[in-house]
């Protein structure tokens, strides 16, 4: 896997010649390397400061910058309390001298809430895992309100990619190595890490044993119903604490969940949420990774909408007090765009599709199935092979 360009570089080099740019995303998703694919093809003197490492965190508390850089990178700088008001000072002093990007594993767009002082200093950018688009090298722009388009590239090359990303997901080191045993190492690994390295070094959590017990509880419920009450049983504590231990895994890009599409027209159930990992190759049922890799690759397309383009674009899915489910549904602005079921093999339409789509009057239906060189029409649904689905987005 050669990689020379992210799908962000481009619109994140764009956006530093007039503010701050902050990249949120996992830990190991390749934000670093990102930065210095930027610092190194776009800037002639970058320099790269980590709150992690002692001494460059005495140069970023002492503002010690070197006089030539015109690219100052800033990593896990939220570790520090005053992150905010100390970004705030170096970009209204330093912002005609140097271009400043800010890396971190945590959502930093979180901070967008309430009063901001950085408010309009800066634009956000989620970085995702490799998708089949990014790895093919293939740009598929679509239209937003219109049908999605869908390259007749040879579909053999999409589905050998399809497979590597199935089974080893779309972080960088184990989608590299293709081994089973480098995979189940980097799982324990980036797990350990991630509670006793990132929680540990940003929250008031003193129970990371229990954090620890809630991920695994996650890892085996995902692509499914959340539950704060199931989990609180399991993990034998409050309501308030499942409810924040799971805020916080969210907020580390454990996982992320969505919510049910709210319309008049049909009753949804309003709160369930179904969660979904950022790293979809720890699912050991087949039929819920393949759900997964679906919703991580639109969770993506939506993220780079509303990220470089601006777009009220959201993530949802379908299900009524009747148990009428579809998987998702894609809107902007609230109204619907398309939706999709999720199959791993069956060319028969879902029946809810056409039932929604009466409902919400929602323009195009999508049943995505895991079976190769699908792409045919039936009853207003289109059925496509998964391979040729993910290839369409970003």
């Amino acid at each position: 896997m050669n990689i020379k360009e992210r799908y962000l570089e481009k619109p994140i080099v764009t956006d530093l010649k007039e503010k701050m740019v902050f990249i949120g995303g996992p830990r190991q998703v390749g934000k670093t390397t990102l930065t210095k694919l930027i610092g190194s093809k776009n800037f002639k003197n970058p320099q790269y400061l980590n709150w992690d490492n002692r001494e460059d965190r005495k140069n970023i508390i002492a503002e010690s910058f070197r006089a030539e850089a015109d690219l100052l990178v800033f990593d896990e700088l939220h570790k520090f309390k005053n992150w905010k008001n100390y970004l705030k000072g170096i970009f209204d002093k330093y912002k005609e001298k140097f271009s400043i990007l800010v890396t971190g594993s945590s959502r930093l767009d979180l901070y967008k809430k309430g009063g901001d002082s950085l408010l309009g200093r800066y634009h956000y950018y989620r970085l995702h895992p490799f998708s089949l688009a990014e790895l093919r090298n293939i740009k598929s722009p679509q239209e937003p309100m219109r049908e999605l388009r869908f390259s007749n590239e040879n579909f053999q090359k999409n589905l050998k990619t399809f497979k590597n990303l199935f089974e080893f997901g779309g972080f960088p080191e184990p989608l590299l190595h293709k081994s089973k045993k480098t995979l189940r190492r980097w799982h324990n690994e980036r797990l350990d890490r991630l509670i006793k390295e990132d929680v540990r070094d940003t929250t008031i959590i003193r129970d990371l044993s229990g954090l620890q017990i809630l991920a695994e509880l996650i890892e085996e419920k995902a692509a499914g119903q959340l539950s704060i009450n199931s989990l609180r049983e399991d993990l034998q504590v409050n309501h308030k604490t499942a409810s924040l231990w799971v805020d916080i895994l969210e907020q580390f890009y454990f996982h992320f969940r969505i919510y049910p599409f709210a319309s008049n027209t049909i009753k949804s159930l309003r709160k369930e949420a179904k969660i979904y990992l950022w790293d979809w190759s720890s699912i050991m049922e087949e039929s819920k990774r393949l759900e997964n890799i679906v919703a991580s690759h639109l969770l993506k397309f939506i993220h780079l909408l509303k990220d470089e383009e601006g777009y009220k674009v959201d993530l949802h899915y379908l299900r009524d007090i009747s148990g009428r489910e579809v998987d998702f549904i894609i809107s902007i602005d609230k109204k619907p765009w398309f939706a999709v079921e999720v199959k791993n093999s069956s060319e028969e339409p879902s029946p809810w599709l056409n039932y929604y789509k009466e409902r919400l009057k929602i323009p195009f239906l999508y049943q995505v199935v895991n079976k190769p060189n699908i792409n045919l029409i039936r009853n207003n649904v289109n059925i496509i092979s998964v391979e040729r689905f993910l290839h369409g987005l970003v």
